[in-house]
């Protein structure tokens, strides 16, 4: 089954992205929900002609995530934690740790943005994270925890 999306779908696709899934996940979850609609001859025509229209305000989004993505790359993150014998942290450092970090930093993104790599952190160290800021725009940011003064 051929749906156009209307709004981004994790692991599936961006906003106006033309996606195969199969019948029961688009008929039973994407359409009534409001995520996509049926990828018509139609529906497929008015999509080309407003990608045409938005095509040059795309251009200004992308360079503006571009450099927003300049400056992450210029941040230097150390999270501190709370540690146990040897590197273990009590509890874990997650994404949304990594955007409160950010935030101290004067970057403010979205916690939904923000993934950490090999999920949860549990150790003290240098790790990495992927901040995703447009769908052609993705930055490795690297933070390291440390370990809390006691």
């Amino acid at each position: 089954m051929e749906l156009i999306l209307k709004q981004d779908v994790e692991n599936l696709g961006f906003k106006d992205d033309v996606v195969t899934v199969k019948n029961g996940y688009g008929r039973n979850f994407l359409i009534p929900t409001g995520h996509a609609i049926l990828a018509t001859s139609s529906a497929k025509k008015v999509l080309a002609e407003n990608l045409k229209q938005r095509a040059y305000k795309e251009a200004k989004v992308v360079g503006e995530a571009n450099e927003v993505a300049a400056a992450l790359k210029e941040l230097d993150i150390k999270i501190s934690a709370k540690t146990g014998v040897g590197s273990k942290l009590f509890g874990s450092v997650n994404n949304a740790d990594v955007v409160e970090a950010m935030a101290k930093e004067g970057q403010s993104i979205e916690k939904k943005f923000v993934t950490v790599i090999g999920g949860t952190v549990k150790r003290t160290g240098k790790y990495k994270a992927v901040i995703r800021l447009h769908r052609e725009v993705t930055v490795d940011l690297e933070f390291e925890v440390v370990a809390q003064a006691k």
